[in-house]
């Protein structure tokens, strides 16, 4: 299981929300630059980064995101307001190594069917797709987690593996942001349910026990961890020695 820090970025500032809560926000006094700058000197492959004005319709962060995005020799997962078959092509075509999709994967019933059959020479999109499940006691939430949706958490699973989209980024919302403890039990459901999908935890991680606790789940692929490294309960050292000794290749 590989670690993945993740930067959340909000009015160009490094930030992270408490259990999604626009109105809970917490500012870090480092830029954009400067932590991704820090990551990679610490032998970090792959960052998460999260346009959360993008995850509410407001793009005007973009520019400055792809400027810098463009720059870095990281491998990036990118996620917020990823909504129309045109940006995905967009983001990968530009390097970008994984896209997050979320709210449109939910709400459009073709956008998904379409992406699964969007190839252009080698390239089969679906491969660098993350599907984002954003969950509060076991209903999907979107568009910032401001939105409920109908679709029943393992029916939607089956319908995204039915696709061919095998990799997900689970949020428990309930522990996001509170370095209370990983969502174990969730992310034990889902990998009972489909062992073979490819699951990315996050929300909660506090420590390199919550680390280990999912690690001893057998099939994580990777978790996300953000508010921890900012609050000094995770070094970057640590993750530096946990990814080293992982064998994910990414």
């Amino acid at each position: 299981m590989y670690i993945i820090p993740a930067i959340d970025v909000l009015d160009r500032n490094v930030v992270r929300l408490r259990e999604g809560n626009y109105d809970d926000v917490t500012k870090y006094e480092i830029s954009l630059e400067e932590q991704i700058e820090k990551y990679y000197a610490n032998g970090t492959e792959i960052v998460h980064i999260i346009d959360l004005n993008g995850a509410k319709g407001d793009f005007s962060n973009r520019e400055y995101l792809f400027d810098i995005l463009k720059k870095s020799p990281m491998k990036i997962q990118y996620g917020g307001g990823v909504r129309s078959i045109e940006k995905v092509k967009e983001l990968i075509d530009a390097g970008v190594y994984r896209v997050i999709v979320g709210t449109q994967a939910i709400t459009n019933p073709d956008f998904l069917q379409e992406l699964s059959t969007l190839n252009e020479g080698r390239v089969k999109y679906a491969d660098h797709i993350v599907i984002a499940i954003d969950v509060l006691d076991e209903v999907i939430k979107y568009s910032g987690w401001l939105e409920s949706s109908p679709i029943k958490l393992i029916e939607y699973i089956d319908k995204c593996l039915s696709l061919g989209f095998f990799r997900f980024l689970c949020t428990d919302i309930s522990k996001d942001g509170k370095l209370g403890g990983a969502g174990i039990e969730l992310y034990k459901k889902l990998l009972d349910h489909s062992p073979i999908i490819k699951l990315i935890g996050s929300g909660g991680i506090s420590s390199m026990k919550d680390i280990e606790a999912l690690h001893q789940l057998g099939n994580m692929e990777s978790c996300v961890v953000g508010k921890a490294i900012y609050e000094n309960h995770i070094t970057i050292e640590e993750i530096k020695d946990w990814n080293l000794k992982s064998l994910i290749n990414f």
